[in-house]
């Protein structure tokens, strides 16, 4: 019993994070969906950036929004401001000559909630999703909308890439791991679609938005939502945007914890896009990607209980068990070196990122059966200037 289990975890693990990328590859090989392209089509867009105390962010935002290059009679720039506290709504508004709209909740609801109010103010065809400190390239929304010629393209996903705090060894970790993610995305895009979206650069048609419920994770249920109606999501590596790295690793902790709480539950919801019949290979990718993903840590708690019992029964069985020992021996490492503070080399943080990663998503799936609901949060720099 203990090799069956055994060996099936070891499977199971294996595939998660190289057999998945490495099947992705090969079906490319021979299967490569493309999209229709045009460059010269320019719809009416809607760009509507989520903001909550970003005063200190807010004004370089906007400045970055109305310098990208995209004819401006057919760029609507709205900032949802959920409630904010500081200077952020003071600073929207001395740029409503320049054409942007604020929308403010009087009271404080959460993300998501501001993403419905917005979309009942939006008139563009197709309508950009982003976050305050995400600077966009100038090219940014051309290459994004340039897919939307395609009528079977309902949403498209750009680059974000982290340019600060990569001194600091969280954020050297979560660049490593999002590296990981962009190769993921292509390789999706190429045969499906790409599974998920991006808070800070992604776009959806309008007419395909549904109102979501305030604790849903609007760039992650919303995709799944269009690829239920049957539309593609697609890939954009060319639509670019730079924002920082969580720079610490308990942010990045309660972060991860919070997307998977809210990224389960917005599955609960939309059981459709795991369906083969509906929704084609995507129901594959979308359970390889993030479900397998998301209970990793069963699996590796079943493979080193295992492997326990199989000790001495070969030279396989006992490498294998040893570099579990060292794997989570590093790992401890890492957490001692974090909490005391002691000087530790980059590389070996990283089983520590690893783990914690997973940690987190086991917390979040479990607040999420016992039915904790995420709906509003602070960001990164809020909780540094409350820490």
């Amino acid at each position: 019993m203990a090799k069956y289990l055994f060996w099936f975890s070891l499977i199971i693990s294996f595939y998660i994070y190289f057999g998945y990328p490495l099947l992705l590859f090969i079906i490319r090989l021979f299967i490569h969906k493309d999209y229709k392209v045009n460059r010269e089509y320019h719809p009416r867009v809607t760009f509507i950036i989520s903001a909550f105390n970003e005063e200190d962010v807010i004004q370089k935002k906007l400045e970055n929004s109305l310098s990208i290059e995209y004819p401006k009679e057919k760029l609507q720039i709205i900032v949802v401001s959920d409630a904010s506290e500081d200077r952020t709504d003071e600073i929207v508004k001395g740029y409503a000559p320049s054409g942007v709209k604020l929308v403010r909740l009087p009271n404080r609801n959460g993300k998501t909630y501001g993403l419905n109010k917005a979309m009942e103010e939006a008139t563009g065809e197709v309508v950009i999703f982003s976050d305050a400190n995400a600077m966009y390239d100038r090219h940014a929304i051309s290459e994004l909308v340039k897919y939307f010629s395609d009528p079977q393209v309902g949403y498209a996903v750009g680059k974000a890439e982290y340019y600060e705090n990569l001194d600091k060894m969280a954020g050297k970790q979560e660049n490593l791991y999002w590296r990981y993610e962009l190769v993921l995305k292509e390789l999706e895009s190429g045969v499906g679609s790409v599974v998920g979206g991006d808070g800070a650069i992604y776009a959806i048609r309008r007419k395909l938005y549904q109102p979501l419920d305030a604790d849903d994770i609007n760039d992650f249920v919303n995709p799944l939502q269009i690829i239920s109606k049957g539309y593609r999501g697609v890939f954009c590596p060319e639509a670019v945007c730079y924002e920082d790295a969580a720079g610490d690793f308990d942010k990045e902790f309660r972060r991860k914890k919070r997307i998977v709480n809210r990224s389960w539950r917005g599955l609960l919801k939309t059981t459709a896009a795991l369906n083969p019949f509906k929704v084609g290979i995507f129901a594959w990718q979308i359970f390889s990607h993030k479900i397998l993903r998301w209970y990793w840590w069963a699996f590796a708690i079943f493979l080193l209980l295992s492997s326990i019992p199989l000790y001495g029964f070969g030279r396989f069985y006992d490498l294998l068990i040893l570099l579990q020992l060292i794997f989570y021996g590093l790992a401890l490492l890492g957490y001692l070196s974090h909490k005391y503070k002691l000087p530790i080399p980059g590389f070996l943080l990283t089983p520590f990122y690893f783990i914690e990663v997973h940690i987190a998503s086991m917390i979040g799936l479990w607040e999420s059966l016992r039915g904790k609901k995420y709906q509003t949060w602070n960001t990164a720099r809020d909780i540094k200037q409350a820490s």
